[in-house]
């Protein structure tokens, strides 16, 4: 008996305090415009995926005052960064360092520097690096090694 029937990720949802800005911050990292809606009858004026190229993964991003079903609660402008139980997004990169400073240049933040992990036994090693996006959420940029 097949125990899923799950075949990938999706999307993962970014709430935005300045859509625009939100968008242009993932298209900018390289991710591509594929479709933009609003729902009146969920108080959302401004939503859009972007597709990571070459997949059918996705990041969605609603406008500030959407009705979406959420965990935990969102950075308010100013606010050091919310935790909730959702802790990252981790996109795969061929170049740790290169992603992690485009970003930075972009207006994201760091939260942990690039580094090289050795994972486990027997030892998956990996290239790191996290930063803070415009709105609060945590972008691990990875690849193995």
């Amino acid at each position: 008996m097949k125990k899923t029937n799950i075949t990938g990720i999706h999307h993962l949802a970014i709430q935005a305090n300045d859509f625009a800005a939100t968008c242009r911050f993932y298209e900018a990292l390289g991710l591509e415009p594929f479709h933009s809606w609003a729902l009146p009858e969920y108080n959302i004026t401004h939503a859009a995926l972007l597709r990571i190229p070459g997949t059918q993964s996705f990041i969605e991003i609603f406008d500030k005052d959407a009705n979406v079903a959420t965990q935990g609660r969102r950075k308010t402008p100013g606010e050091s960064v919310v935790a909730g139980a959702l802790l990252h997004l981790a996109l795969t990169v061929d170049d740790v360092d290169a992603a992690c400073a485009h970003a930075l240049s972009l207006g994201a933040t760091i939260c942990v520097e690039p580094c090289v992990l050795s994972l486990g036994l027997p030892p998956l090693n990996v290239r790191n690096a996290l930063v803070y996006g415009l709105d609060g959420e945590v972008i691990e940029f990875i690849a193995f090694i």
